[in-house]
């Protein structure tokens, strides 16, 4: 398979492309909780356990650099921003969602081999 270049950098193969701009602990969730709406950083910071303002930050940097969400900024005081996702990231979650969908498989496996052992 040939090499991919892409923002600079050079890919074996697609996957290896996805998953650089995919992995990471952070930026699939977000994704999900976009999925459906638009939210403010505030919504995000809220609902999303544990992430600290400096992460998610610089994930919300990265996936709207990605071309995966979109970033709208309004005049307004406070400032007010909102977050979406843009075609690539609406045709993302189709993905997200048959990982999601195997990890749910996953969970029930666990849960039937847990029974079976007691």
């Amino acid at each position: 398979m040939p090499h991919i270049t892409s923002n600079g950098k050079d890919y074996d193969c697609p996957l290896q492309l996805v998953m650089e701009q995919l992995g990471g602990k952070w930026k699939t969730p977000i994704l999900w909780r976009l999925k459906d709406k638009t939210m403010r950083y505030g919504e995000l910071r809220k609902d999303i356990l544990n992430i600290s303002d400096r992460t998610l930050t610089a994930q919300l940097k990265r996936l709207e650099a990605d071309g995966y969400i979109s970033r709208k900024v309004y005049p307004v005081v406070p400032p007010k921003t909102e977050y979406s996702l843009t075609q690539q990231g609406i045709e993302i979650i189709e993905l997200l969602t048959s990982i999601r969908n195997y990890g749910l498989k996953m969970i029930d496996k666990e849960k039937m081999d847990a029974n079976t052992q007691q």
